[in-house]
């Protein structure tokens, strides 16, 4: 089957229909994940298997399918740029994934170059080596690598990626299973070391949203990225405390769109209308859907067409 059969042209209409209403291009995705083929489904087995990091919470893959279905569905969507989220669980497994991620970004130029990295022997060597080769944003998951942010292997890795100014998107945050290292106060302890980072807390810091929050105000290169916030899923889980919204709506030049695609257990268009729901306007939805991670990643906000795989 051709991989742009695969596209659900309604859902994709959907998509569409909401970023031309607010006049937008298409949308810049900061939370995707593409990685090997067999690392993902290994990924996906452990959400089938409800382990303890997924809370224990039933979790479908709503876009599981190979990787050439994949990128045509989130390119039918309308998605100018987005990322390659990848990350170890162990030593030894970061270096070999960015260089899966350099040949990836090569192949599929409408990504964003991601690399990742690891408190290990020889970190600020591969990750200098991944900026040098061209990448444009690294992940780090605290939850999933189990390891200090504040490990002093990382303290030369964050000076230098905070000299680049090369986005770190890190899910930091205690949802949905907090790990030994997750919540503000890691994260807090490393910015102070280093305040010109650029921060992108994932998930809005699910559940510590409001301390979270308080980072973002504190140091000027902190943003977050929406993925999974205010879905029905997440609300349920861990709702967002409706005493944050004016907070929230005052820090709209470093909220970024995020969603978790394709591991997220509902339509994609649900994420864009649950930031719809918030009521912040459309102002607030523009800059967060497109023109932040346009600024962010100094992408020409009108040049060209979305292209379409059909």
């Amino acid at each position: 089957m051709n991989a742009a059969e695969g596209v659900d042209v309604a859902e994709a209409e959907e998509v569409r229909r909401f970023w031309e209403r607010l006049g937008l291009p298409g949308l810049i995705d900061v939370h995707t994940h593409f990685m090997p083929e067999r690392v993902l489904r290994k990924v996906w087995d452990y959400f089938d298997g409800l382990g303890p990091l997924t809370g224990g919470v039933e979790w479908p893959i709503t876009y599981r399918a190979d990787e050439d279905e994949r990128l045509a569905v989130i390119r039918e969507f309308g998605v100018r740029a987005f990322t390659a989220m990848l990350y170890p669980h162990k030593p030894g497994m970061a270096e070999w994934l960015n260089s899966w991620a350099v040949d990836f970004a090569r192949r599929t130029p409408d990504c964003l170059h991601t690399a990742t990295l690891f408190p290990e022997p020889g970190v600020e060597t591969y990750v200098r080596g991944a900026v040098e080769a061209g990448a444009r944003v690294f992940k780090a998951h605290v939850q999933v690598g189990a390891y200090d942010p504040g490990d002093p292997l990382l303290d030369p890795v964050w000076g230098l990626l905070a000299e680049a100014g090369i986005p770190v998107v890190t899910h930091c945050g205690s949802g949905p299973s907090p790990g030994k290292h997750t919540g503000p106060g890691p994260v807090a302890r490393v910015l102070a070391r280093h305040p010109r980072l650029r921060l992108v807390v994932a998930h809005m810091g699910m559940p510590e949203y409001e301390d979270f929050l308080d980072l973002a105000e504190r140091y000027g290169e902190v943003r977050l990225d929406t993925t999974m916030a205010f879905t029905d899923f997440s609300e349920r889980i861990a709702p967002f405390p409706r005493r944050a919204l004016p907070r929230l709506a005052a820090l709209g030049d470093r909220i970024l769109l995020g969603t978790d695609f394709p591991n997220i257990p509902y339509p994609y268009v649900h994420q864009l209308r649950s930031l719809e729901g918030l009521g912040l306007g459309d102002a607030w939805l523009r800059a967060v859907c497109f023109e932040n991670g346009a600024r962010l990643f100094k992408i020409n906000q009108w040049a060209g067409s979305v292209p379409r795989t059909r």
